[in-house]
């Protein structure tokens, strides 16, 4: 087991700083007249440095003024040791910008991923239970419903239902203009209110994949040998399902959940975007459409790091529950 962590964690950090070296030289692809604007900014600032002088300092602190491969490990010394700047949007340090935003996108993604689990799944096994029946059609017509609808377009229609039409709930926004006028406890049922239509947004596009899964493989450990056996010594079919065929169903079901870690903390973008929730999300959408560099490259290394941790969780967990993968 410990050989198995090894190897896969080390391709991890290989494909890391593959990812790295790809980041940089999309940013090296950028237009100038970012790192020229922000220049320009600084140098207004009273008994600031001259325009040229604030080019070039940016320029060298993230290896632009240089080759490819040498800016490159520019770019990698000031990650590993947590130097990533200012952000040039929000102006303070870009991990203290993440760090403010960051614990409302994991609230948000962890309710969203519990609901997930505790709707798709049940789902998925009664589907595959009753494969067939109008209760298998409701649930598959249901699941490729939520697959197909796009974000944006399902976040709209539920603003313009309960938003614009019932006025039950606010366009956008995390709280009520009262809401330095609520007592705490008050305080957290208006965020809570104001996270009802982006959670509602985030279950629903998410279910569909999940319920098809376990469907399938539900289908499949249901069909296998043991089952039958199962059921023609007398056992009952409730003790055959949850015991037996539902248990081997969590196998596969491991990696799935495993990859949903970069979703807990990446932040639904677009959901993020469309109810302006100030999660890192719409932070980084922000940073990006104004040229925020600095932010740019830290999200999306955090992002691809999110990643392959979620995989690396993924491929443990599956060796844990499956000694099969081990001995491959």
């Amino acid at each position: 087991m410990g050989k198995y962590i090894a190897k896969r964690l080390g391709i991890s950090v290989l494909i890391l700083l593959l990812v790295v070296f790809i980041i940089y030289v999309l940013m090296r692809c950028l237009p100038s007249s970012y790192v020229e604007t922000m220049a320009l900014q600084l140098s207004q600032a009273p008994g600031a440095k001259p325009y040229e002088q604030w080019v070039a300092q940016l320029n060298a602190q993230y290896g632009l003024d240089v080759g490819l491969i040498p800016g490159y490990f520019v770019q990698l010394k000031n990650m590993l040791t947590g130097n990533f700047g200012d952000s040039w949007k929000y102006t303070v340090p870009v991990v203290q910008k993440f760090s403010e935003v960051i614990w409302l996108s994991f609230a948000i993604g962890s309710i969203a991923l519990v609901l997930e689990l505790l709707i798709a799944i049940p789902l998925g096994v009664v589907a595959a239970i009753r494969q067939y029946s109008k209760t298998d059609y409701t649930i598959t017509a249901a699941a490729l419903l939520g697959i197909s609808l796009p974000t944006f377009f399902f976040a709209t229609v539920l603003k313009l239902i309960f938003s614009v039409k019932l006025g039950w709930f606010d366009l956008f926004g995390l709280v009520s203009r009262n809401h330095q006028q609520l007592t705490p406890w008050g305080q957290f049922l208006d965020i809570a209110h104001h996270l009802v239509l982006p959670v509602i947004t985030l279950v629903v596009i998410s279910i569909g994949s999940l319920m098809r899964y376990t469907r399938t493989n539900m289908l499949e450990v249901m069909s296998a040998d043991y089952i039958r056996t199962a059921r023609a010594k007398g056992m009952g079919e409730a003790r055959v399902v949850m015991g037996h065929a539902f248990r081997n169903t969590l196998i596969p079901l491991v990696t799935i959940i495993g990859g949903s870690l970069p979703g807990l903390f990446a932040g639904a973008l677009v959901t993020e975007t469309l109810f302006a929730i100030p999660g890192i999300g719409y932070t980084a959408y922000q940073a990006m459409i104004a040229g925020d560099i600095p932010f740019s490259i830290f999200y999306l290394t955090f992002l691809a790091a999110l990643t392959l941790l979620g995989n690396l969780l993924s491929d443990i967990a599956y060796a844990v529950v499956d000694p099969r993968v081990r001995l491959n």
